[in-house]
């Protein structure tokens, strides 16, 4: 027991020692590509939502459809809804995975002032002027709108200040000051719930059932009583409410998986999750279909029945295990070649979820009178708002202050 006890208070080799899993790495910038891709599609989601009439009248579906185009295409339906029943919640695994590196190596005062430098100076510049911008399209579709200063009275009427997708990195920072407040309370607790992370991962099977049982917990009684279209806002911050604690566990598991090596266990190159890889891509589309259909089932019988709903939500935490897998799988069965074009997504990709979001909107709003198909423009949009978002990414990391941050 000694021995024991003296293992869980020193640092283990993983968090003693940086590792970088390359497929992980470029896993996380596929996922920003993702999301690009989901951003451009949404104007062709096949709804009847049409231009607002005003910016603060409710509801305020315009927060998550800028751009409304006449040109729809069912097939996007498809496409956002598998995105995003697992794209978030694998964009917090991930980021949760080097934390407890970050934590053991900087000590906890560095590894706050670092992520505040590195993600809440970028949430207030993304706040205060790439969500206006991105949003004045939105503005621009409303009949008799009167230029700039109507925009600004209508944007200060809403009694928010919406930030669009810069939602995730104020609640990433928040997740990273709460985990150091758990580092620093419970570091025992914290290094033996890696050897267990770590125990588990190893048999990806038994994994996917922890994370499964676990944000079922966390998600189910908050989608019951918030419903999964809910947010909840103040100011510049907003998050989805039934999703938040969900958003939590990956993250938490997410830096259990890390603390235990991001180069052994679930993520070995070699390990059992990416031979499998077959298993867990059928694994993924079984669950979307199986939650596609008992969402339909809710959504057309009109039944607000207990059962059918606990169905349709667990649907859901299946569905996205299984999706994260899936893709951690494939990555690291195939993703382990290096490239320089892979290699500059990656190094990129934090300025490009940050820069993406006005592209695209004017991108869309530009489109609005061309007789395309919707999958078109939508192709027009991802490699264009891609492009720009990447280049000036990368143009303004070679400035050496905007570097460190981004």
């Amino acid at each position: 027991m000694a021995t024991k006890r003296a293992q869980l208070a020193s640092p283990s080799p993983a968090v003693q020692t940086a590792n970088y899993n390359r497929p992980i790495g470029y896993l996380r910038a596929f996922i920003v590509a993702l999301v690009v891709a989901h951003h451009a599609a949404l104007a062709y989601y096949p709804t009847p939502l049409l231009p607002p009439h005003s910016l603060a009248r409710q509801p305020r579906w315009w927060q998550a459809f800028p751009v409304v185009d006449a040109h729809k295409w069912s097939g996007f339906s498809r496409f956002v809804g598998f995105n995003d029943v697992f794209f978030m919640s694998l964009m917090f695994f991930l980021s949760g995975l080097f934390v407890c590196h970050g934590l053991a190596k900087k000590g906890t005062a560095s590894f706050l002032r670092d992520r505040l430098l590195r993600l809440g100076l970028p949430f207030v510049v993304a706040a205060a002027i790439l969500a206006p911008l991105a949003y004045y399209p939105t503005y621009l579709q409303i009949a008799g709108h009167s230029g700039l200063a109507g925009f600004w009275r209508q944007w200060l009427a809403i009694g928010q200040w919406p930030a669009g997708p810069a939602w995730f990195i104020w609640v990433l920072l928040t997740f990273d000051c709460l985990a150091a407040v758990v580092w620093i309370r419970a570091r025992r607790a914290v290094e033996a719930f890696a050897e267990t992370a770590s125990r588990v991962g190893r048999k990806p099977g038994a994994f996917f059932a922890a994370l499964v049982f676990i944000s079922a917990l966390a998600y189910i009684p908050m989608a019951l009583h918030f419903t999964s279209l809910a947010w909840t806002a103040f100011g510049p911050f907003s998050f989805q409410t039934s999703r938040i604690l969900h958003y939590f566990c990956y993250f938490l598991i997410g830096a259990g998986v890390g603390l235990g090596g991001v180069d052994n266990g679930l993520l070995a190159l070699d390990g059992k999750l990416a031979r499998r890889w077959l298993l867990w891509v059928a694994a993924a589309v079984a669950g979307f279909i199986a939650a596609t259909a008992i969402t339909l089932f809710a959504l057309i019988s009109g039944s607000q029945a207990l059962g059918l709903q606990i169905a349709m939500h667990a649907g859901f935490v299946l569905s996205c295990a299984a999706s994260c897998l899936a893709f951690l799988a494939l990555f690291l069965r195939f993703a382990g070649a290096r490239s320089p074009l892979k290699d500059s997504l990656a190094a990129n990709s934090y300025g490009i979820y940050l820069l993406h979001y006005p592209f695209v909107s004017w991108l869309q709003y530009a489109l609005l009178a061309a007789s395309l198909p919707a999958v078109v423009k939508a192709a027009i949009v991802l490699a264009g708002a891609l492009a720009l978002s990447w280049a000036s990414a990368a143009a303004m990391r070679t400035i050496p202050a905007v570097k460190r941050v981004v």
